[in-house]
């Protein structure tokens, strides 16, 4: 079965071109003009990616993108002419997993949407019979079925905030620059921008500590990066 994509652009002329290339690629596109009918679709329809223009009629792109964070953490892409660290800073932090400015490269948005569901089916298509078991203080994760507890409390995270904290439980002494996560879990070159690290690892935070002014399981080293939390 192909991968389904719900594409969310007003512009027809945009719509209608990155269709013709992901078909091209054996992707199944639905296309959405306005934040309403992209809500419709996605309530549904079961997608494996979702992109996503944040000036769109009806309701925002924004409003969209929290519609379905509510029961969902399917990899969104925003791609929009919003191009201000603000604006980034703004998408990330309501729970996008990747944010590609226009004007925009064809083959950067595949490489971005063949990452995105590449990572995300790893862990779909895990055996459930293997499961694999990291804790550090009351965090459970299962690798196998993609999920992260806390005192036995399920905590929803999106792609790319399980891929970090992964990364930190399975290397608990290790130290991480943005640089090292940025190009573990986006699986891309780092080019400067910090704003995608910082706003997933303040998501991440917001999520798992019980204080985020003070916290335990993800620890700044200052000048360097980040590490899981020790003693806990």
């Amino acid at each position: 079965m192909n991968d389904k994509i719900l594409l969310i652009e007003d512009d027809l002329e945009i719509s209608e071109m990155l269709k013709s290339y992901l078909t091209a690629e054996n992707y199944e596109v639905i296309c959405a003009i306005d934040g309403q009918e992209a809500c419709n679709y996605f309530d549904s329809t079961d997608f494996s990616l979702v992109l996503l223009d944040l000036m769109i009629p009806k309701i925002s792109g924004m409003d969209v993108m929290q519609h379905i964070r509510k029961n969902s953490v399917v990899p969104i892409i925003i791609v929009s002419a919003k191009d201000t660290e603000t604006d980034k800073t703004l998408g990330l932090s309501l729970g996008a997993d990747d944010y590609i400015t226009k004007p925009f490269s064809v083959a950067e948005v595949l490489a971005r949407i063949k990452a995105n569901i590449r990572r995300r089916n790893q862990y779909d298509n895990a055996a459930v019979d293997t499961p694999q078991i990291l804790i550090s203080g009351k965090l459970v994760m299962n690798l196998s079925d993609y999920t992260l507890t806390k005192n036995g409390n399920r905590v929803e995270l999106t792609a790319k905030e399980f891929e970090i904290l992964k990364l930190l439980m399975q290397n608990p002494k290790k130290v991480y620059t943005k640089e090292q996560i940025y190009s573990l879990v986006w699986n891309d070159a780092y080019l400067g921008d910090e704003n995608a690290v910082n706003v997933h690892i303040s998501r991440l935070r917001n999520k798992i500590e019980e204080d985020t002014r003070n916290p335990r399981y993800i620890i700044t080293v200052w000048g360097f990066g980040y590490k899981l939390g020790e003693n806990l």
